[in-house]
């Protein structure tokens, strides 16, 4: 929308709630799949600058992603983090998710499940 790209437009909604977050009340920071439209490299880093910044500024909130080097992140002590994940559970008719939320990283990965669960072959 308006030339720009998901990308682009994510960065300019960060920056506005850095601006708020140094200059108003606390912010709550709810953020789904941060950078999702750069490479893992740049997205790892650029993560943790922007949690870094936003805790800095006494935001709080909580992060969501499906890139699981960006756990590494909630461990770093001074950002006083915590990992949490659901969890699912295998059915004859495929996966049933209880959306219970369970302390730490997640240990499996459903994602090849779902892909050949849509008959897409994985070879």
């Amino acid at each position: 929308m308006n030339g720009r790209s998901h990308f682009y437009a994510e960065v300019e909604r960060l920056k506005a709630m850095f601006d708020r977050a140094a200059s108003g009340p606390p912010v709550l920071f709810l953020i789904d799949e941060l950078f999702g439209g750069t490479n893992s490299a740049d997205r790892r880093v650029a993560a943790e600058a922007v949690i870094r910044l936003l805790v800095e500024r006494q935001a709080i909130g909580l992060l969501t992603s499906h890139d699981l080097a960006l756990t590494e992140i909630a461990e770093e002590r001074e950002l006083k983090g915590a990992n949490v994940h659901f969890a699912d559970m295998p059915t004859a008719e495929g996966l049933n998710f209880d959306y219970h939320l369970r302390p730490g990283k997640v240990e499996h990965s459903n994602a090849l499940k779902i892909i050949k669960l849509m008959g897409i072959p994985l070879n």
